[in-house]
């Protein structure tokens, strides 16, 4: 199975989660408590994920970067934005100098 099916499957699951209950489900309690509860948790797992590259430990980057896609696709569904809308803006940036890419956004 390729990995972009596999995502866009997590994506359409956190997504069905919803309106789930949130005594039975872990993406409808973090839907419950709000953006910014979501926001933190990406924050969080953001941090733990640099924390365990910088302790070199390869597992606990594995697992971190796993949780960190988890909780970024709850904020994308939260915020009604699909992955599409990433992909195209990666598909545009593609090919770029990552420093050209940065000078033309409008700060």
């Amino acid at each position: 199975m390729a990995t972009s099916e596999m995502l866009d499957r997590l994506f359409e699951t956190i997504t069905e989660r919803k309106n789930a209950d949130p005594e039975s489900s872990y993406t409808a309690k973090l839907y419950s408590k709000g953006t910014a509860k979501i926001a933190q948790k990406v924050g969080e797992e953001g941090v733990e994920l640099a924390l365990a590259a910088v302790q070199k430990n390869r597992d606990e980057v594995i697992s971190e970067s796993a949780d960190l896609f988890y909780h970024m696709f709850v904020l994308w569904s939260d915020a009604g934005v699909d992955p599409q809308e990433i992909y195209a803006k990666l598909a545009e940036r593609e090919g770029l100098s990552g420093l050209t890419e940065k000078a033309s956004r409008k700060e």
